[in-house]
């Protein structure tokens, strides 16, 4: 409720012009009514009440003449403002928007927001952004959070609530009025620094996080991995992190910044059929996921997932490898080796490094989660031969899903089996990987599945080595997509023999 009685009731006349008929809502600074236009009839408004210290009249002045200016489909038109001294009220005039705050949606509808309009709605929000931050003087919103977000009819988002907007000032170090909502405003809104359009690109990230959780958190904090919807796309969370940075300097510079990340990550994960991984933005800086899938056991998955790893290890930076299988036992063994650990006896810590690819054993999909939103450029996962509900999903929504089968002629029908069992989902962006299969196995299941991408994988007995042949096979897999060549070797085999 707003901290000061209000001056209005049912039956009064703002600005000789508008009647009120009810109060639509209420805060601890203002209160908001629908009014009816007397000169208008049938025209309804929404005016907005608040109460100003006579000390800052002249402020509020100045900062309701900025709001009147804006003209943006997402912003409510103000095109009046009011203020009575004696009282220290002030009136804003603005449209009257139909349909609910995203907060009362997000009530209805269980916490839950369909995942096909969380990106849509990021770019609407990142458009009026832009249009505020990129003004002559830019404006700074300062409250982004459901409550001041309106979805009308058409699920179409705007903005409802300019009640700390303020216009930002390039030669103060920092705000003189510390405002916000706890959990959605940034870190410098509360006395460390100055709020500019990096706090408002925050507040989206605690926005997105908030969608993205059902309402349950608003901050990065330990433990909100596992809360995030397993059906959202995976592109978004790093975004999130990036947004959710402590220090500005750390985030997105800027709305248009945001909105091309978007853009290129979701052009990525969504490659048109008969487009080939070099079709995809080479820059793209998010963490790219590539999933390993056996279509029966033996069929040299694991084996794969190491090769497909160290191989990106050598072009590239920060590379994770992921058992995604809570009682699988090859990284374990592989650990004893590693670290000298008597076999048997499991080590305390479930990561562990090898020429540079951290490798993560028995992990859940929560630690997936967790680590796409970390500084890893790839991230590779052995789902073994298993097809459950979850590694299924993992394999699915891969930007780089790896089908690993046998070429043989006895065993062919294990992958197009497969390939039929999910036929319901896209599989453009599958990438079929045959060990030791003849040119002629290639050549028959490109025709069966109709589908360009089916690899022979070459005899290759130490993963961890670079080799000739293979790395062939894996450029041009990867074609286009790394640019950056770092020239090492692993002798780990050799070593211990």
């Amino acid at each position: 409720m707003m901290n000061q009685p209000s001056q209005l009731e049912f039956g009064s006349i703002v600005g000789e012009r508008y009647r009120i008929i009810r109060t639509l809502g209420s805060g601890g600074m203002s209160r908001v009514f629908m009014a009816e236009d007397l000169k208008l009839p049938g025209k309804h408004w929404a005016v907005k009440e608040s109460i100003a210290d006579p000390k800052i009249m002249k402020i509020v002045r100045t900062e309701a003449e900025m709001l009147i200016s804006l003209s943006h489909p997402r912003l409510p038109r103000i095109v009046d403002f009011f203020e009575y001294p004696p009282s220290g009220a002030v009136y804003l005039v603005m449209d009257y928007i139909e349909g609910i705050t995203l907060e009362a949606y997000m009530r209805g509808y269980q916490g839950c927001i369909p995942q096909e309009q969380i990106i849509p709605f990021a770019l609407q929000v990142l458009d009026v952004l832009d249009y505020l931050h990129t003004r002559q003087l830019p404006v700074i919103y300062r409250d982004l959070k459901p409550a001041n977000i309106m979805l009308t009819p058409e699920m179409e988002f705007k903005l409802i609530d300019f009640g700390i907007a303020r216009s930002y000032k390039s030669e103060l170090d920092q705000d003189t009025i510390k405002l916000g909502t706890v959990g959605f405003a940034a870190p410098e809104q509360y006395g460390t620094g100055q709020t500019d359009a990096r706090s408002d690109l925050y507040s989206l990230g605690a926005l997105l996080l908030y969608l993205c959780t059902g309402g349950k958190y608003s901050e990065w904090t330990a433990g909100v991995e596992g809360y995030i919807r397993g059906e959202l796309p995976r592109h978004l969370i790093p975004i999130i992190r990036k947004l959710l940075r402590h220090h500005p300097e750390e985030r997105f510079q800027s709305a248009e910044e945001v909105v091309g990340e978007l853009r290129r990550s979701a052009n990525f994960q969504s490659a048109q059929p008969g487009k080939s991984v070099s079709n995809a933005s080479s820059d793209y800086a998010g963490t790219r996921v590539v999933a390993v899938l056996g279509v029966s056991s033996g069929s040299g998955a694991t084996h794969t997932a190491i090769a497909v790893s160290h191989y990106l290890a050598r072009k590239t930076h920060s590379v994770a490898l992921v058992e995604l299988h809570s009682t699988a036992k090859a990284f374990a063994r592989l650990q004893e080796v590693v670290e000298g650990i008597p076999v048997g006896q499991a080590s305390s810590s479930r990561r562990f490094e090898v020429d540079g690819v951290h490798y993560w054993r028995q992990t859940s999909r929560a630690d997936v989660i967790s680590l796409l939103g970390g500084s890893y450029r790839f991230i590779v996962l052995d789902l073994g031969n298993g097809q459950d509900n979850e590694r299924l999903e993992e394999f699915l929504r891969a930007d780089y899903p790896l089908v690993v089968g046998s070429g043989a002629e006895w065993r062919v029908q294990d992958i197009t089996g497969l390939a039929r069992s999910l036929q319901r989902h896209p599989q453009h962006k599958w990438n079929y990987c045959l060990p030791l299969a003849p040119s002629g196995a290639v050549r028959r299941l490109r025709k069966e599945l109709d589908h360009d991408k089916v690899f022979a994988l070459p005899f290759h007995s130490d993963p961890f080595e670079r080799d000739d042949e293979m790395d062939q096979v894996l450029d041009e897999l990867f074609r286009g997509v790394i640019t950056d060549t770092r020239k090492r070797r692993f002798r780990f085999l050799k070593q211990q023999h």
